[in-house]
This record gives structure tokens, sequence and C-alpha cells, in this order.
């Protein structure tokens, strides 16, 4: 048995070093309690965009380029060391990390922001980092398309990790990549929440045979920063629950074995077992006795794609 724990609290907003400073903390407590693997919400550093679902883009201009500036300023340039803090946690703890972040290149200008995933070891070192295929709906205002460069599983201590990020998780081919891979401990950190989304958890569940944790945030009006541009116009109500949270733990028959932690900031606790993988896959294996290869080929292309060439002639 390995217990896991799922960190659901805010990030502190547009603040990329104190975020991470609240990320160590939380990774400490849980190691504390007997993790061996953590996992962080989407976007977590410096935080999701959720201004992105109450503006729009011809209406309030201004107010948008303002927000992305501050965002942009505050990503993470993973070359730049911007994730040291949380790479030597996760050595000093001797704990897999799983944490999602805003994440910019400056040296290629950082002109493009992805929403992405980092997976770092047992021993510090970035294992994956997955960007989201298909940025949702306003999310294309805020974050670029990801490829398939980190559509991969990797073999942690834990188990064998994959991660897709929120609704890329509807996307029955980029879940069939990671099932293809023998993916173990299926990590779903998202925005989503609600009844819908559990059910998408569970059925992955069943679907994959693996476990899944799926990794919600949570966002109160009272957590928005009092410098938060337009604040009252935008998040007028300190009691509102901006996100519900709901991380849950579902193993590989598709039964909830912890959550959802809903309107709640704190850490889900759990026990997984991945020996319960293969023999649940007895009956069911998508990616093995009932893939029909004969019938069905998914091709993955890993290469990052690039608009600039250079030849020198």
């Amino acid at each position: 048995m390995t217990k896991i724990a799922i960190i659901q609290r805010p990030p502190v907003l547009l603040d990329r070093s104190a975020t991470i400073a609240r990320a160590v903390q939380s990774v400490a407590e849980a190691a504390a309690a007997g993790a061996m693997l953590i996992v962080l919400p989407e976007s977590f550093v410096p935080g999701y965009p959720s201004w992105i679902w109450r503006l729009a883009a011809g209406k309030n201009g201004a107010l948008i380029s303002q927000l992305h500036t501050r965002l942009q300023a505050n990503a993470v340039d993973i070359a730049n060391g911007d994730l040291s803090a949380l790479c030597e946690a996760a050595s000093l703890h001797r704990v897999t990390i799983v944490c999602g972040i805003n994440e910019c290149e400056r040296r290629h200008g950082g002109g493009t922001l992805y929403n992405s995933v980092v997976v770092i070891g047992a021993n510090g070192e970035l294992l994956n980092r997955h960007r989201k295929l298909m940025p949702t709906n306003p999310e294309r205002m805020v974050h670029g398309f990801g490829d398939a460069t980190g559509l991969r599983t990797v073999d942690t201590p834990v188990g064998r990790i994959g991660t897709l990020i929120c609704w890329e998780n509807y996307m029955p081919l980029a879940r069939y990549s990671l099932y293809a891979q023998g993916v173990e401990i299926y990590i779903a950190p998202t925005y989503d929440t609600g009844e819908g989304w559990i059910s998408t958890m569970r059925h992955i569940a069943l679907e994959g045979r693996c476990w899944v944790l799926g990794s919600g945030t949570v966002l109160r009006g009272s957590d928005i920063p009092d410098d938060f541009p337009a604040r009252e116009q935008l998040f007028p109500d300190r009691d509102e629950w901006i996100n519900e949270g709901d991380s849950v733990v579902v193993d590989p028959q598709g039964r909830l074995v912890a959550g959802p932690l809903h309107r709640e900031a704190g850490i889900l606790f759990a026990d997984i077992d991945v020996t319960l993988v293969a023999p649940a896959r007895r009956t069911l294996d998508v990616a093995g006795h009932y893939a029909r290869p004969d019938i069905f080929e998914l091709q993955v292309r890993r290469t990052s794609a690039t608009a600039v060439r250079y030849i020198d002639e």
C-alpha cells in the first residue's frame, strides 16, 4: 500500500514565489503524514486564470491584458530554475510530486504561456512535463496549444504515472495513449468540479483499470488578493466559492475510496495499491486483449513542431 496526498489549497494568486512556498509547506505536511506521492492542482503556480470565465475579450481587452501581464511575469520558466524549491522539497522528503503550472520559456521570448503539469521524482529531478493539448474554451485567450512530447507515462517508486489536464481527459485518444503505455496511477489536475466531473473520473478508472487521482481546485472570494486588478468588479463576494474543489481518489474498479473534498481547503489522503491494476485488467484491458489492433491503430506524433527553420546555404 502507498499513501498518496492531493493538496486542495488555493495558491497565492499571481505570485509565483509565494505560491511555490505554499506548495513546499504543503509537501512537507503531507510527507510528514507518510505520503509518497503528492499532487497539486491545475495551473497551481501562480494560479488558474479564473477571470477568463468572467471577462469578454472584445469588451474587457485592457483588463485582460493587465491580468495577463501579471500572470506572464509570474509564470514558471523551468529552464530558469523556477521550480528549484519544489524539486528540493521532493528530494528532501523523498517523495514524487505532480504539480500544475502556468509555463513560459523566456529564452524564446516568453510570449506564449502553456497550461502544463510536471512530474518531479523523489531524487528532485524533473521526470516529465506535459503541456495541455487543447486549452478549454476561453483558456485560449491565455494558453497556447501543447504537443505530445510530454504525453507519456513515467516509472516512479509509487507506480507508473501518467497525467492529463482537465478537459483533455475528454479526449479519447489522449486517454488511450496513456493506457497503451501501461499507466497505473492516472492523475487529472482540473478546474472542473461537480458530479459530472466525478463521474468522468470513475469512468476513466473503469475504462483504464487504473487508479485515478482527480486533483481539484479550491478558491473563494476571500482568496483573491486585495491588489488584484478590478477585484471588486470580478470577485465582489468574499464568501463566494469560485471553485468548490471536489478532489477524489478512485480505484481500478471505479469505486470512490476518498473524497470528494467539497468546499474545503485541505489535504485528501488515501492508501492505494498498484498491484490491483493488473488483475483488474484480466477482464478488460483496452490496450491489451481488448484492443483489436487488427482493426484499430493509434499513432502519436511526439516530435515538437516548429514554425521556423534556419538553413545555411
